[in-house]
């Protein structure tokens, strides 16, 4: 089996994989145990699908009863420069790095297709691939594998590729050898914690979703909460910040594969320009891209808070625009981005003609609290 493995490796390293490890597919008692916590404490906000099916979430057999070994593999999207120097840049829209470039769900799927399709027909053995699509806990299954560990802030750091891997896995009914876990190495430092712009970070090793940029930005399909907005910045589809303050990146090397370099639209966009995206502009820019799921009225909602805390009174017809959008959430939106922009009585104005119009209630609710 020694021999197998040693092929498995070669083939993943040769579909252009950066990293590979093997563990069994069974995860430990602190996997599953941090799952269960973690959805108590209801940290995974309205993300209803973690807790529908945490029991096959908790470990890999109850996924798969067949399954002996996880194959697991990362793919580098390090990128050239810091992606925080972006958030001075308040005119611009920061988007997280992994979605500058091309939808990671389907390059690492063809190549894990390849790799699975050849074990399956050269070995015989049976295989089910995964990437970050199915209730599986890949993290600590690549930590187990060897790939790394998982940080303070809770997602995977490498020695050689930093907080910088997207990460898939093979689960197969071949009883093949495991890689030693990774041991952490975070040792006292904190910079992850101590960056995050919204304290999302309970205690090390934890995270609330529920303050998280990214959830707010992505995951979370309503208005996103007041005393947060303010605390978002220019970022308009995930962050970066935990990730880029890693102290390993220092020896992570810029991404090889070229579909996830960024698309020069999409690296450091105008919000001006973004603001004016109606549904069909939006599925075009986004074509390819993992931006495209979570639909235009959430990403405009994003682009109005970031325009609201830009403090660039060039952008209030942009936002004028939008107080008659068809979607109530980004009427909303526009509401609050219109009341940090324009001050004293030209708000006071809007405000009054607005409230006599029959609206929306959350809408409503925006110019009141405004």
């Amino acid at each position: 089996m020694q021999a197998l493995r040693e092929a498995i490796r070669d083939r993943a390293l040769a579909e252009g994989f950066d990293a590979i490890g093997f563990a069994p597919a069974q995860l430990g008692a602190e996997a599953s145990q941090g799952l269960v916590e973690f959805l108590q404490a209801g940290f995974h906000g309205d993300m209803g699908w973690l807790a529908e099916r945490s029991r096959e979430r908790a470990q890999p057999t109850a996924l798969w009863s067949q399954a002996k070994t996880a194959i697991v593999v990362g793919l580098s999207y390090a990128p050239k420069d810091d992606p925080m120097t972006l958030l001075a840049h308040k005119e611009r829209g920061l988007i997280s790095v992994y979605a500058r470039g091309g939808d990671y769900h389907e390059v690492m799927k063809s190549r894990l297709r390849r790799v699975a399709r050849w074990l399956s027909e050269k070995h015989d053995a049976g295989v089910k691939l995964f990437v970050d699509t199915a209730p599986l806990m890949e993290k600590p299954l690549a930590m187990a594998a060897g790939l790394g560990w998982q940080g303070k802030h809770t997602n995977l750091v490498s020695r050689d590729h930093g907080s910088w891997l997207f990460l898939g896995s093979i689960l197969t009914t071949l009883e093949l050898a495991a890689d030693e876990p990774h041991a952490d190495h975070c040792g006292t430092c904190q910079r992850c914690l101590d960056v995050c712009p919204t304290n999302a970070f309970p205690a090390p090793y934890k995270l609330d979703a529920r303050r998280c940029i990214s959830y707010l930005t992505i995951e979370h399909k309503g208005p996103i909460p007041h005393e947060l907005r303010p605390l978002m910045g220019n970022r308009i589809y995930g962050c970066d910040d935990c990730l880029a303050v890693c102290p390993w990146n220092k020896f992570a090397h810029s991404g090889r594969e070229a579909a996830f370099h960024a698309r020069i639209e999409l690296n450091a966009p105008m919000l001006a320009q973004l603001a004016q995206l109606d549904d069909g502009a939006f599925r075009k820019l986004f074509s390819g891209s993992p931006i495209k799921r979570i639909g235009r009225n959430r990403f405009i909602r994003n682009v109005l808070i970031a325009i609201g805390n830009s403090a660039l009174t060039a952008l209030v017809p942009n936002v004028e625009a939008l107080l008659n959008d068809a979607a109530p959430l980004v009427r909303g939106a526009a509401v609050w981005a219109l009341s940090r922009l324009a001050g004293g009585a030209e708000f006071l104005v809007q405000k009054t003609a607005r409230l006599s119009v029959e609206d929306d209630a959350t809408v409503r609710d925006e110019w009141n609290s405004a």
